[in-house]
């Protein structure tokens, strides 16, 4: 594979995202997509910015998703996405790997569709209970 083509996957996959998101939801909030893409080609990274614009006009940040494309041992390529929302502590990962028949089209809606739902929800810590903590310490000391 030459890198012309890791070229074209990087814009091509954000090309995807970007289009459906819009299909999915084409006025969020009464406004519209605004976007922002950076891309290193000699790096394979990509990143776009996702705000909506509001019907006032002013820009409301959402988030981004960052695209890191690089080849496999067995020559294959994998892209991986991470999603982030602004004001999320966290970030999910998906990786994409090529593979005879893949649809990248359908690969770029499931990771446009996964960044629309929002960001996970915070994990709430789990409150011991005796019973528990004694279940534990009894399969520790076996």
């Amino acid at each position: 594979m030459d890198a012309r083509f890791m070229h074209t996957r990087l814009i091509s996959i954000l090309t995807a995202i970007e289009a459906a998101l819009i299909a999915d939801d084409p006025s969020p909030d009464d406004g519209s997509w605004q976007t922002g893409r950076t891309v290193n080609y000699d790096a394979g990274l990509a990143r776009m910015t996702l705000a909506v614009k509001g019907a006032s006009g002013d820009l409301t940040p959402r988030g981004a998703i960052h695209i890191q494309g690089f080849r496999l041992s067995d020559e294959s390529t994998c892209l991986k996405a991470s999603l982030s929302w602004l004001g999320a502590g966290r970030t999910i990962e998906r990786s994409v790997y090529e593979k005879p028949g893949i649809d990248w089209t359908y690969e770029a809606r499931r990771i446009a569709a996964e960044w629309a739902g929002g960001p996970p929800a915070e994990q709430t810590a789990q409150t011991d209970t005796t019973d528990d903590a004694d279940d534990v310490r009894a399969v520790a000391n076996g």
